[in-house]
């Protein structure tokens, strides 16, 4: 099961035409269904920590879900709910170069008020499209989300009920299943906060978690009954083992005009001497002979050709790739010598391709 096909095939159950339910999930048993995301819950983690997670363990889970590349937030929730591979929509990354702006960098989850969120991710959201059709849909998280570009890039159609605890959410979710068909969308990210600053494990993370499943708990507990309840996630997490600056004793800054993406995700901009002809191969090759196992690094062309982002991609989102891609392997981070303070002292990261954070759970329970 991929990530892309997990709301579709709700909304499918919700009557919505022109959807499928890829997933199997049949008709939505009451016309009320809430979606709780779990920023950084990787599909490892209910069976590792599962005395930690008493609830969640006890829901009804799928196999694991595959998200799409890079395994960070922006694109997985902008696949999540549009149903379509980033090749098409256009999120390709933490953050990416805004092609034609002289350099300039886009951090799709903060943005920049010069980027129009619905050119950039012009896909219409399953939330739009329910909308239209009389579905009742919503999205329920903190109040500083609201009014950004990204929510407006990935959710837009949704009435927002920005809720900054634990009770607020419960009651927003509640007035947000009342009729139906409705949907709700709810985020948490304390988890994935506490990975990034002490690490998968950690006493931070262990209480995140823990916290998590009580809210999971109150939810199943306070719902109106016949709700269908669902939890997935965007990525998983893994724990930094080597650190590696780029251009501080090595040579990986040779020919790089620009460093984007995430430290496990690289997007590489080169500069004009290296875009024509064998230029991209060469930077490449120096990857590879400085790194060896550490890195998987593909030009544009490779990229697209071996279907990194999708089976299809845009020319828009082939102009905000990288000339570049260089995904870390193992525990290896890549670390951006602008931002080395910062990326430096996060302990837990994601983007890559290894299983901890590319796989998610998928739980569902009816509530009774």
């Amino acid at each position: 099961m991929h990530l892309a096909d997990i709301i579709p095939s709700i909304f499918a159950g919700l009557g919505l035409s022109d959807t499928y339910d890829n997933c199997g999930f049949g008709e939505s048993p009451h016309g009320r269904e809430c979606f709780l995301l779990v920023d950084g819950l990787g599909a490892d983690v209910i069976e590792k920590f599962a005395e930690f997670a008493p609830t969640l363990s006890g829901l009804t889970f799928f196999a694991p879900v595959l998200t799409s590349f890079p395994s960070t937030t922006a694109t997985s929730l902008t696949t999540l709910m549009t149903g379509a591979l980033p090749g098409t929509h256009g999120m390709m990354g933490y953050t990416v170069r805004v092609p034609r702006s002289g350099g300039r960098i886009l951090n799709s989850l903060k943005w920049d008020e010069r980027v129009d969120p619905q050119i950039w991710q012009p896909i219409p959201t399953l939330l739009e499209r329910g909308k239209r059709v009389g579905i009742s849909v919503s999205h329920v998280a903190s109040k500083r989300y609201e009014n950004t570009g990204f929510t407006s890039a990935a959710f837009r159609g949704a009435t927002y009920r920005g809720s900054n605890t634990l009770p607020e959410m419960v009651e927003a979710a509640k007035i947000s299943l009342k009729t139906s068909p409705s949907f709700a969308y709810l985020y948490l990210n304390d988890l994935d906060v506490a990975g990034h600053s002490d690490g998968v494990g950690s006493e931070k993370w262990l209480l995140a978690l823990a916290f998590v499943d009580h809210a999971v708990r109150t939810f199943l507990d306070q719902l109106p009954k016949g709700t269908r309840f669902w939890i997935t996630a965007d990525h998983g997490m893994v724990n930094v083992e080597e650190k590696i600056i780029l251009g501080r004793e090595n040579s990986l800054l040779e020919g790089v005009a620009l460093v984007a993406g995430e430290p496990r995700a690289r997007h590489l901009y080169l500069e004009d001497r290296y875009l024509e002809g064998e230029g991209p191969s060469e930077v490449a090759e120096n990857w590879r002979g400085a790194l060896g196992d550490a890195v998987e690094i593909y030009t544009r062309q490779e990229a697209i050709d071996a279907n990194l982002f999708g089976s299809f991609v845009s020319h828009d989102a082939s102009d905000r790739m990288g000339d570049l891609v260089a995904i870390a392997q193992r525990g290896v981070i890549f670390v951006d010598p602008l931002r080395v303070n910062l990326e430096s002292a996060m302990v837990g990261h994601h983007g890559a391709m290894t299983d901890e954070e590319k796989f998610v759970p998928l739980g569902t329970a009816l509530i009774s």
